[in-house]
């Protein structure tokens, strides 16, 4: 079975190398030969229009539109705080002795 999100991040992370290289080849594809009327336009007029495609396509699959939330809603609540008693044990002495406590907070969740 294969896990779509394993897949999904691997493509993300070779998307960014994949891009350096094709600039990096438009660059050089663009210095190799002086620019002439009707001789090798064409090839660097592509190479600039898929840089520009994957750019648009790039900023489109990254583009954070509004956010709808499913029912219910949980946010967390406001800090509450209480005493806990440290643990009590008896020693290898036959001592019970009890640990000094100490404060526990956490922020409840409500849902609506």
């Amino acid at each position: 079975m294969v896990n779509w999100q394993t897949v999904i991040t691997m493509l993300r992370k070779l998307t960014h190398p994949l891009m350096g290289l094709v600039l990096a080849f438009a660059v050089a594809a663009s210095m190799a030969q002086p620019a002439e009327a009707g001789r090798g336009g064409r090839a660097a007029a592509f190479v600039g229009g898929t840089l520009l495609g994957l750019g648009i396509a790039g900023a489109l699959a990254h583009a954070h539109g509004p956010v709808y939330y499913e029912e219910p809603v949980c946010y967390k609540g406001r800090l509450r705080c209480k005493w806990v008693e440290g643990p009590c044990y008896y020693n290898k002495y036959g001592d019970y002795v009890c640990k000094r406590g100490y404060q526990r907070c956490w922020r409840p969740t409500y849902c609506d």
